[in-house]
């Protein structure tokens, strides 16, 4: 595996994020209004990211500091503390998610980790920040889906949360393994079996849409992605769609009715892990706010990984 592939799942990530970032809360038509036929084509200059990219950051963070092999309850500690770090943050400015701020509060408040998340919540706010775990974990499938798992646990409790988070960790894995994209969805679906009938609907809705000529009424029918289920699914449909091309992946993905940076971002990091540094655009990194504190982590992510701890 390329030693650059954790620098191309962060940057991969954040770009898709800033590209989606831009027009989050627009419809499809008001997007094509403001940027033509097309939709939007490129992240702004300087791309900003969202929230998406700063959880996945701090989750990230946490995992180093606990280290790889610590217990679970040492991760889940390490990441609450940088979660809670992030929301009172000046730069959480960015429209958090109302679940994410919420189970974060109840971990500042004492909660236990396991019982902070909110229950009834199936929002997108825990898959969209999960790839360094897919990343972390791509060679120890079982620990990736238990950190996965207690990784949203922290903020989202429900089902379909939880099931989407261990996908999206999963793609990544499935993604760095070299496996043909042909292969992901039977291989999500038999990795999350059980865990939640809605996730395993929405990934359904991915083989309804498979031949379909119409890229716009195929996502329509996946969802919107402002639930974790519905913006997985619609990641790893512009994933199918666009394999080999890392730009034209996210652009699919931002130019949707409903949660465009969620999605551009859960579906920037998988093409970045299958993909590597070369596909991304120049011209886009060199845009990319924290550039540089991307890289840095992205190398102390496989420092970890090279050292297995």
């Amino acid at each position: 595996m390329s030693q650059q592939k954790a620098c191309a799942i962060l940057l991969g990530l954040a770009l898709g994020d800033a590209l989606g970032y831009v027009v989050e809360f627009q419809s499809l038509a008001s997007i094509k209004q403001r940027y033509g036929q097309r939709g939007i084509e490129e992240p702004p200059h300087p791309a900003r990211y969202s929230d998406d990219t700063q959880m996945t950051i701090a989750l990230a963070e946490g995992l180093l500091d606990a280290g790889l092999t610590a217990p679970l309850d040492a991760q889940m500690t390490a990441v609450s503390a940088r979660f809670i770090t992030w929301k009172n943050s000046p730069d959480n400015n960015r429209s958090p998610g109302a679940t994410c701020m919420a189970g974060v509060h109840n971990l500042e408040q004492g909660l236990p980790w396991r019982e902070a998340g909110i229950a009834g919540s199936k929002g997108c706010g825990s898959a969209m920040r999960v790839a360094p775990i897919g990343f972390l974990y791509h060679d120890d499938l079982e620990k990736l889906r238990r950190v996965a798992e207690a990784s949203s646990l922290l903020t989202h409790r429900h089902p379909a949360a939880v099931a989407a988070s261990i996908a999206a960790a999963y793609a990544v894995a499935l993604a760095l393994a070299g496996i043909p994209t042909a292969e992901y969805l039977p291989r999500i679906a038999q990795f999350v079996d059980g865990i939640s009938e809605e996730f395993d609907q929405a990934l359904r809705r991915i083989g309804h849409v498979g031949a379909w000529g119409d890229e716009e009424r195929a996502l329509a029918h996946i969802g919107e992605g402002w639930v974790a289920d519905e913006a997985v699914a619609m990641a790893l449909y512009c994933v199918l769609c666009y394999p080999n091309d890392y730009a034209a992946c996210v652009r699919r993905a931002a130019n949707i009715n409903g949660d465009s940076d969620s999605v551009a971002c859960i579906a920037g990091g998988i093409m970045g892990a299958r993909l590597g540094m070369s596909a991304i655009p120049v011209d886009w990194l060199q845009r990319l706010e924290n550039y540089d504190g991307l890289v840095d982590l992205a190398d102390r992510l496989e420092r970890a990984v090279k050292l297995g701890k």
